[in-house]
């Protein structure tokens, strides 16, 4: 039978619980636990899918074909699984399944309350995912922060879970902000006493607290936190702003918390194993030299939109011993200023995913110069697709080609819209989402790169390669080098004779690991480190190394 853990937020939004539930996870599994997670987002979406990424961030897709929150990339990339639609879990989806069942007669003419219709759905949510999943542990967010009336129903779930598993088999975690007051130089325990409090009036008693501050929490604070809400002084953690979220499961072990869950919940007593964990954080502190990557994207303003991608660079990094410094550029910016002044010390352009036209011509102009100035060049399927536009344009004359994305009644449209995605009314959930297989055509670099001839990637797109174009592109240098099992869809291309010019598209950046880095981004990295620019001097000693 599973055991659970709950993690609540107090006082202010935006304190890392993703990161807390993610290390977690990490630290359980580094005893030999199996581990799942469930995030309960109060929103009243049924999912992220169509929220603007300035919104919410990044829509991060489950092998199943699931769009969820940014957080599920944070427990995938920590704890190293492949979560499913099963581990998150919003308002609107509950209320959805509440109104169609009361259409359905299956409340049998009652009465419909948020207690316990409501409640009943989202406990049942919760089980199922440990019924499936079979883990250990399982460890929930609730999303949002205490007190806010959207969340009340979920607060009330899981204060009924511990009723229908028992004492012993749940945990409540909750993350609170200590401000810090300049003026008499302090950090003020009264919030984190009021949010404790409002979480009690719930019925809700939080068996250790995380105190987020920007410096370490004193010996004096702790107590004063223990004594008012009601916790021992060893469960009061403090979780000072790190250098690296990466360095965060290894302080939550440090300040004990480890210990006190598999205690608390009568979990084996497994030290832990977290030495290949302290060797990434080992690697992320050394002095590396840095490398310049430009993502020209359309929401750079709001980085979370990129957040997987952003990651997936790091990994790389870490693994070609390599400081990843990223450049924003805002695709518009380039048709406003050309791309010399934007892209010029760049060592590799990298376009990632994005719907809607603004900024199109801009990520057109920043592929051309990467193929013409031999620059690295990583797209991702929008990214891929502004890759093709491309070529099409400046290599095959076709002055007009683009994508039906760009002209619905485009004459030349070198990217056009997959079958049973022309006349979709509705726009949640509609796209080729998920996991699909792909095979890799040999002696080309993404074959190499992989190691593999098959591989299986994440998708989230409704426009495709158009095949009418594919053999004069081919002729022309553009190689499909990877294609569905059938040869029907074209998921990655690459330029021939380009030290690296590739287009996928699929969302490689889902996959990578902090461990296991994905190998396009760590062959994009690789590349772009031996890649020299204007001005700049190859280090031969170095690779002679």
């Amino acid at each position: 039978m599973s055991k659970f853990i709950f993690v609540t937020g107090g006082v202010v939004s935006s304190l890392g619980k993703g990161i807390a539930v993610a290390s977690i996870g990490r630290m359980l599994k580094s005893r030999g636990m199996t581990v799942s997670v469930l995030k309960l987002d109060p929103y009243l979406n049924v999912d992220p899918g169509t929220m603007s990424p300035y919104q919410h961030g990044e829509v991060f897709v489950t092998v199943d074909g699931s769009e969820t929150d940014l957080d599920l990339g944070h427990y995938e990339r920590f704890i190293d699984v492949e979560l499913t639609e099963l581990s998150n879990v919003t308002a609107g989806q509950i209320y959805s399944e509440v109104i169609a069942n009361e259409r359905g007669g299956k409340y049998l003419g009652g009465t419909i309350q948020t207690v316990p219709h409501v409640t009943n759905l989202i406990k049942e949510r919760i089980l199922r995912l440990a019924e499936v999943s079979q883990a250990d542990v399982v460890v929930v967010e609730v999303g949002g922060t205490v007190g806010d009336i959207e969340g009340q129903p979920f607060i009330e779930a899981i204060r009924q879970v511990r009723n229908t598993v028992g004492q012993d088999d749940t945990f409540y975690v909750h993350v609170t902000l200590l401000p810090y007051l300049g003026a008499t130089g302090e950090l003020k325990t009264k919030p984190t006493q009021h949010s404790v409090n409002t979480l009690r009036g719930m019925g809700v008693q939080p068996d250790a607290i995380l105190c987020r501050a920007d410096q370490e929490t004193g010996e004096d604070e702790r107590r004063k936190i223990a004594l008012y809400c009601d916790v021992s002084v060893e469960a009061v953690i403090s979780l000072p702003t790190l250098s690296s979220v990466y360095e965060v499961p290894l302080h939550l072990e440090q300040e004990g918390l480890g210990e006190i869950l598999t205690t608390s919940l009568n979990l084996p007593d497994t030290s832990p194993d977290l030495e290949s964990w302290r060797a990434i954080v080992r690697v992320d502190e050394e002095d590396r030299p840095a490398i310049e990557i430009a993502l020209v994207g359309k929401y750079v303003e709001l980085q979370d939109s990129y957040l997987s991608v952003v990651e997936a660079l790091h990994h790389a990094g870490l693994h070609n011993e390599r400081k990843v410094n990223i450049k924003w550029v805002a695709a518009e910016d380039i048709e406003k200023h050309g791309p010399e002044q934007l892209l010029g010390t760049a060592l590799g352009i990298i376009v990632p995913g994005g719907f809607g036209e603004r900024g199109l011509e801009g990520m057109i102009t920043a592929a051309n110069y990467a193929r013409k100035a031999q620059v690295p060049y990583l797209g991702l399927c929008l990214g891929m697709q502004i890759m093709v536009v491309e070529y099409a344009r400046n290599e095959l004359g076709i002055v007009d080609a683009t994508s039906l994305e760009i002209d619905p009644n485009a004459a030349n449209p070198v990217i056009a819209f997959m079958e049973g995605q022309e006349d979709l009314s509705a726009t949640g959930g509609t796209m080729r989402l998920g996991a699909y297989p792909c095979v890799l055509r040999e002696g080309t670099k993404v074959r190499a790169a992989y190691e593999s001839e098959t591989v299986d990637e994440r998708h989230r797109h409704r426009y495709e390669f158009n095949n009418e174009y594919r053999i004069p592109l081919e002729e022309a240098g553009l190689v499909a080098s990877g294609t569905s099992p059938d040869g029907s869809l074209v998921e990655v291309t690459e330029v021939y004779g380009h030290p690296f010019m590739v287009g996928s598209q699929f969302h490689p950046e889902f996959g990578s690991r902090p461990e296991r880095p994905h190998p396009l981004f760590k062959e994009f990295i690789r590349v772009a480190r031996n890649t020299l620019r204007e001005g700049s001097q190859h280090d031969f000693f170095e690779e002679e190394e």
